[in-house]
């Protein structure tokens, strides 16, 4: 088969062409479409559109008896389910991206030799629009021991609060914890424009929070304002004191807030949660009935207190 031929035609093509030596055993996955939000482009965000999924994955020959015993064999299941977990994570802008932690997923099991993982968007245009990539495990490689996951103080401040001669006295008590402080703040007093639009709304309800960030930023220079992740994975391991710019996480969330989305005390309950959180102080605003689902410690003070 030609190298074009291979290129278009199921992974499984591939696999046999770069094979050395005898043959691999394998496992393949054809055709399995997903409704999905994925996407960078605008007009992505706030629907779904199917995306096709074929994966082979080549593994090692069992060397015990396999007895008919599904539990001892790596399973389609394993395959279907690695994609569901990556889709579950977070709303991912590229495929690239989504077909990377699959095959992260699927080399962890110890049979995995090679996957190969094509991925598709099927309603993007005339045809498919799509990525391959190729991934082998690297047993030579040791596995890193898992580090413990970092289990923040999450913080929600008033305007009340944020204003207040008493906020560096409050950070000062709260950083002498020792935990990693994460702050959260809701929209300034001003109004927010308003539009039509209910995407375009929900994205000036967040800027308009995370204005209000900058200005808590600006009131001790301790705090820094951080949209992702990686900069809060970073901060938490390196004593940072971060204010949280909801706008990334929020709008890439598969299950946002159920609150309402100009409600900053909302935002912080359910970011509690995202993040793990070891305890959550709301300053100047009572708490609501939904942080009391939360498996954590969960108070409030008034922002005139000392």
């Amino acid at each position: 088969m030609s190298e074009i031929g291979q290129a278009f035609a199921h992974p499984e093509e591939r696999s046999r062409a770069l094979s050395q030596g005898s043959l691999p055993d394998r496992i393949s996955l054809r055709d399995h479409i997903v409704e999905v939000e994925i996407g960078a482009f605008q007009a992505e965000r706030g629907t779904t559109q199917r995306v096709g999924f074929n994966v082979v994955v080549e593994v090692r020959p069992l060397s015990h008896v396999v007895d008919d015993d599904v539990d001892k064999i790596l399973s389609y299941d394993k395959v279907t389910e690695a994609i569901a977990t990556a889709l579950s994570e977070e709303r991912l802008n590229l495929l690239e991206t989504l077909a990377e932690r699959i095959a992260e997923r699927i080399l962890v099991e110890p049979q995995a030799l090679r996957v190969f993982v094509r991925i598709e968007k099927l309603d993007r245009g005339n045809g498919a629009l799509g990525v391959e990539i190729v991934r082998a495990t690297e047993p030579e490689t040791a596995v890193p021991e898992a580090e413990d996951k970092p289990h923040p103080q999450v913080v929600f401040l008033s305007n009340e609060a944020i204003a207040s001669n008493l906020l560096k006295g409050w950070l000062d008590q709260l950083e002498a914890n020792g935990k990693p402080l994460l702050l959260c703040v809701g929209a300034p007093e001003f109004a927010a424009p308003i539009s039509a639009v209910l995407q375009a709304q929900h994205r000036i309800d967040l800027l308009a929070i995370e204005q209000n960030a900058w200005v808590l930023a600006g009131r001790d220079k301790r705090c820094v304002v951080v949209g992702t992740r990686t900069e809060l994975d970073w901060a938490m391991k390196n004593g940072q004191i971060s204010v949280w710019a909801p706008s990334k996480i929020v709008l890439d969330a598969v299950a946002g807030p159920e609150g309402r989305e100009n409600d900053g005390l909302d935002l912080a309950i359910w970011f509690a949660g995202e993040m793990e959180a070891d305890s959550l102080l709301s300053i100047g605003e009572e708490l609501r009935e939904n942080a009391a689902k939360l498996a954590m410690r969960s108070t409030a003070i008034s922002a005139k207190a000392i």
